[in-house]
């Protein structure tokens, strides 16, 4: 199993990133619905880890490397997520397609 990680790492490790310093794609809705959701999906199915949790159990974005996958906007319960494509120029950019 520690193969099959290291192999994905390895591979999110090739992808480059156009960060938009000015502007983040992913936004909390209401931060009061985080709070009330106890089991906090958003830390699990994000592949590149962008949600974690803050002081206070508050949910920080690190949307620096978000890969665009989508899986935010179906995956949290109160659909608290909003999720848009970077502005153009901006994002990921896959090395293998």
């Amino acid at each position: 199993m520690s193969e099959k990680v290291a192999n994905i790492d390895e591979k999110i490790g090739s992808v480059k990133f156009y960060v938009d310093e000015a502007f983040s794609h992913l936004k909390i809705k209401d931060e009061k619905s985080c709070f009330a959701c106890r089991e906090k999906p958003c830390l699990n199915f994000c592949p590149a880890n962008v949600y974690r949790l803050g002081e206070g159990e508050r949910i920080l974005i690190v949307y620096q490397a978000c890969l665009e996958c989508g899986s935010c906007r179906v995956g949290c319960p109160f659909k608290n997520i909003l999720w848009d494509y970077p502005r153009g120029g901006f994002g990921v950019n896959y090395k293998f397609g």
